[in-house]
């Protein structure tokens, strides 16, 4: 039978919150998927709490990393020492893990490779697979895009949902975990296939100002020209627009948005990309932004605020509902910028509330990252300031 049970245990001692968060579930039965999201707190005993948390649970596959901050269903545990568990009985699925070296991920690295590389460590071909999970450690899988990009071509239109782990803010280490190992590099990668997959929600929160425009001349991140005009005086017109409050949250963090798909007739919240505008060259109207524009890329001014980010997490979610109808997801993962939370939101546990609100107080873990994984359009991303959550859905309405 499908189950899920998502649950929360908050104690400064590690075996504390192991034999909690397990007592919790003892009723459970068979875990086919358990998700692990452990506070950075209890680094120093994570082989012994991975290893102990495998075996005695009896899940048949266990993955997870460490968090700055760990969610559980409707909470959202900040900088404070907490052990959110999900666990999953999916029968007719498929779950394949395998971890993916430092060396693995620093080597050459293209659809092809990465596809034969996946296929040969999880034992399943391309059209086996219906999403993938990804867990990472920021420090040592360098450049993520790349293998992004990479996966993203290897497997056309199959949803990648995921994120980079984090850990305690002055420290630059993290850790990822599968069955009952500690890895503290590379990525963790589970296939998704059989009767199950997972369906995308990512909210980037960003609102666009101004009109939407076309960038006519760039240099790698520098935007020379946008629809014929110096960069910077498009920026100045577009900000001229604004309120004075919105001008304050404007110039706190300039974004941009790049649109995703070139071929809409208009373009809104959800079309682009976001990404930070890093700076602006008065005397050559030049402007620098954190990604690679093209020529004849839309590009429009984007203002992210806790108004912004709530309406568009709310929009998603409803669309979202509406468009799954009966086939109700059995779970989810929320993977949640570490600027996200109290950094963002006046209202505590803003984003696991608003989950629990839209549907049905379902079962939910997660963690907040150092970077989100998650599909605009019909391309997988690595954000900012985001909130990327996966849906455990049934391929079919009544599996």
């Amino acid at each position: 039978m499908t189950k899920a049970k998502a649950v929360l245990a908050e104690s400064l001692d590690w075996q504390e919150a192991l034999n909690e968060a397990l007592a919790k579930l003892a009723s459970f039965g068979e875990i086919d998927l358990l998700c692990v999201f452990a506070s950075a707190a209890y680094r120093q005993f994570y082989p012994s709490l991975i290893h102990d948390l495998y075996t005695r649970s009896g899940a048949r596959t266990l993955i997870g990393c460490s968090g700055q901050s760990i969610i559980g269903n409707d909470r959202e545990v900040e900088e404070s020492p907490a052990l959110a568990l999900l666990a999953l009985s999916l029968p007719g699925a498929k779950l394949r893990p395998t971890h993916l070296s430092q060396e693995v991920l620093s080597g050459e690295i293209n659809a092809d490779i990465l596809g034969h590389i996946l296929s040969q460590s999880t034992g399943l071909s391309e059209p086996d697979i219906n999403a993938w999970l990804l867990l990472a450690d920021p420090f040592t899988t360098g450049d993520a895009e790349p293998i992004i990009n990479a996966l993203t071509v290897a497997y056309r239109k199959r949803p990648i949902i995921g994120g980079m782990a984090s850990g305690q803010f002055r420290m630059r280490e993290t850790h990822i975990f599968l069955n009952g190992e500690v890895y503290d590099n590379g990525m963790v990668a589970l296939a998704v296939g059989g009767d199950y997959t997972l369906r995308p929600v990512v909210s980037q929160g960003a609102t666009p100002i101004g009109e939407a425009w076309m960038v006519t001349a760039a240099d790698q991140n520098m935007i020379q020209a946008i629809s014929g005009r110096p960069a910077l005086q498009v920026l100045t017109d577009s900000m001229k627009t604004l309120s004075p409050e919105q001008l304050d949250k404007f110039r706190k963090q300039p974004l941009v948005g790049l649109a995703v798909d070139e071929y809409k007739a208009e373009f809104g919240r959800g079309d682009f990309i976001i990404r930070n505008l890093m700076g602006a060259d008065p005397r050559t109207g030049v402007i620098a932004i954190g990604d690679i524009p093209r020529i004849g890329q839309t590009i429009q001014f984007q203002m992210r605020d806790e108004v912004a980010a709530d309406e568009d997490l709310r929009e998603l979610l409803s669309k979202s509902r509406n468009e799954m109808g009966g086939n109700m997801p059995v779970a989810g993962l929320l993977f949640s910028c570490n600027g996200r939370g109290s950094n963002m939101f006046a209202e505590s546990d803003h984003d696991a509330k608003r989950i629990a609100e839209a549907l049905d107080e379902m079962p939910l873990a997660g963690f907040f990252c150092n970077g989100e994984i998650g599909p605009i359009g019909s391309k997988t991303f690595l954000h900012s300031f985001t909130a990327s959550l996966g849906l455990f859905v049934p391929t079919k309405p009544d599996a």
